[in-house]
Formats: structure tokens, sequence, C-alpha cells
């Protein structure tokens, strides 16, 4: 409800990937969903207090995997955060973007009562960190013709916050086998502002592709393990078989692409992510809350199938110890709605610089 829209056979010896513990630096996360924010803030240097998330699938998949952190599971509209005032130095959060009703009129922190966003702002406003992060699907920076954003950055502002101007970032920079863009917006307490500079992650000095997902090399010591996935039907599974590594519905032959693709055959627009096979050569297109739909196929670069739960967390960079509670189903949906682990650990690793900076503060 409050989450946007971006099973183990066995028992599976993990592959690690390397972490880097410099934990000094105390936060607070908001909508945590699967945990890919909050686990690549801890891979920078963050010890997380308080973790809220309502969907209990989530919290199920945070507590199996980190049962030291504190889950609290439910409506955050419920929760007080007074009791952390002045002392939890970062607070983070992928709100929710709903349409806020006044939007644009100028009326700030007045504007968003009744948002996911009100929630987030109210946390800060209660617990006063000094740092601020959220982050959002790039569709934010459009959304009502850009008044959303315009008061989500007033009201931060209005909040006592020294803003860094937003930016998109897209997750194929930063050692993600995925093409995926989100939006960061940081914020530096006022009183602070003057103390530290942040900077933006740099680039990484190449793109990753599937085969650094789902083969052993830079990002993980071993082929990704078996785990359980969906399968096409078999007259889906007899048209994916045609198209080739990288390709989509205009590789087809063309009665098949029209029988395929019905009525979207004749409208305007690629819509290369119908029918489409990934390549090993390439980063995997951004990955939805399941691999199958029509709209959005993900399919496999050799074998004619979905991509199973392991290989979809992998590309979201999730190491192969992190598990993930409920259905099948249910399990997609988190990783897909994850923000990818590596590239929160880069916009992390900027914000811990940051807080070197102010450790006299």
């Amino acid at each position: 409800m409050y989450k946007q829209i971006d099973l183990f056979d066995e028992v599976i010896e993990p592959c690690k990937m390397p972490l880097k513990n410099d934990r000094t630096f105390s936060s607070i996360e908001l909508f945590a969903g699967a945990g890919g924010l909050a686990l690549g803030l801890e891979q920078a240097g963050f010890e997380a207090v308080l973790l809220n998330e309502w969907d209990k699938n989530a919290c199920a998949t945070l507590r199996l995997n980190r049962p030291n952190w504190n889950i609290v599971e439910g409506d955050i509209c419920e929760i007080d955060f007074t009791p952390y005032r002045g002392k939890v130095d970062f607070l983070s959060g992928g709100f929710p973007c709903q349409a806020f009703s006044y939007a644009g009129k100028g009326r700030g922190f007045d504007d968003i009562r009744g948002t996911m966003f009100f929630q987030f702002a109210r946390a800060i406003q209660e617990v006063q960190p000094k740092v601020i992060l959220g982050e959002n699907v790039r569709g934010l920076v459009n959304h009502d013709q850009g008044r959303t954003l315009a008061t989500i950055k007033q009201t931060l502002q209005e909040l006592g916050y020294h803003l860094i101007e937003p930016r998109i970032l897209n997750a194929m920079n930063y050692r993600v086998p995925q093409k995926r863009e989100r939006i960061f917006i940081v914020g530096i307490r006022q009183d602070l502002a003057e103390k530290a500079e942040f900077h933006w992650p740099e680039p990484f000095e190449r793109v990753m592709t599937m085969a650094d997902a789902l083969k052993a090399g830079e990002l993980f010591d071993c082929d990704v393990p078996h785990s359980q996935g969906q399968a096409y039907p078999e007259h889906k599974k007899a048209v994916m078989d045609l198209v080739p590594a990288g390709g989509c519905w205009r590789d087809l032959p063309d009665d098949v692409a029209r029988n395929y693709m019905k009525k979207s055959y004749f409208l305007g627009g690629g819509r290369t992510g119908m029918a489409r096979r990934l390549a090993w050569t390439e980063p995997s297109l951004t990955l939805t809350c399941a691999p199958a739909q029509n709209q959005t196929e993900r399919c496999h670069p050799d074998e004619t199938r979905p991509l199973t739960v392991r290989e979809y967390s992998r590309i979201q960079t999730f190491p192969d110890n992190w598990q993930f509670a409920g259905s099948m189903t249910q399990q997609y949906k988190q990783i897909g709605n994850a923000v990818p682990v590596n590239l929160a650990r880069a916009v992390g690793e900027c914000l811990i610089a940051v807080f070197k900076q102010l450790r006299n503060f």
C-alpha cells in the first residue's frame, strides 16, 4: 500500500560480496522494503537504530537477515519519533509519491498532509537529524507537472535543511548490472550546511552486464545459485524461443509478432520491453515486480524462461546470503521494488564523507 511500483529449493552456501564496516553514524530508515537501501547504507558505514516498513513480508525479510535490527512493522502514522530527537545522525526513506492536494499553491508543509511524504517530513521534524536522504523513481521529476517535487523541496527547506540539488542516478553507472534510474534528494541541516560539502558519487570505470550478475567474476565469486522462478506457459515459450539475445518482439516473424502483440502492434513507440530477452553483454533493463509480464519481459539470455528469484536479486546486487520471505510472487515484488544495494552504497559512502567532515559538530 505504501510502497511504489518499480524461495529457495535448498539451503545455499552463500557467496558474499565484500563489506566495509565502520559503523559510527546512527540512522533511521522509513519505507524500508526488503532492505536494498538499508543494506547499502550499512555497507557504507551507517548503523540503523530503527527501520519502519508496513509490508509484513518485507519486514519478515529484514528480520530474517538482520535479527539485530530494530524493525518496527506497521503504519508509520502511528510511530512517535520524538524519543530519537537529537540522538540520530541520519534519516532516509523511499517515500511513495502520491499527488499532493494543494501542490503548487505555496503552502509547503500544509500541502502534504495525507501523503506518505508528510510522514517522512514529520519524522524529520521530530528527529532533527544532521543529514537526510530521500529517494524515489525518476518520474517524481515530472509528477504533477513538477509541482510535487517543488513542494517536497520547499517543505524540506522549511524544516531547516539546505538541499543539494536533487539528482537522477542511473544504477548501471555504480556497479549495478541494470539500467535503473532513481532520484535522490540530500539535505544537510542548516546549522551544519557550511561545515560540510556533499559530492555525488563518481561513475564506476565500466558498466556491469548480465554476465557480471549471473556468473563468477568481479561482483560475485561464484555463479548464481539455483532458486525457484516463474515459468512461461507453452504458447508463450514457443514465442520467446524465437527471440535472440538482446532482442524483443520486433525480432519475431511478422505473423507471430502480430498475434503476440495484438492491438499493441499498431501503437507508436518501441515497446522494446515486450517479448524481451536479455543479453550477457549488456546490463538488464529495469526490473519490475514480476519478470514475466507481457509489457516488461525479462527473459534469461540463453534459457527460455523468466529470471529466477536469485537472478533477480543478483541484478539488484543483493548478496547471495540475503534471503527473502514470503511466496515467490512476494519475493519478486520485494526485489523489484528495492533500491539496488550497490547504488545505495555509492550514495552512502558520499554521505559518510559528509559526516566525517561533521565529526566535531
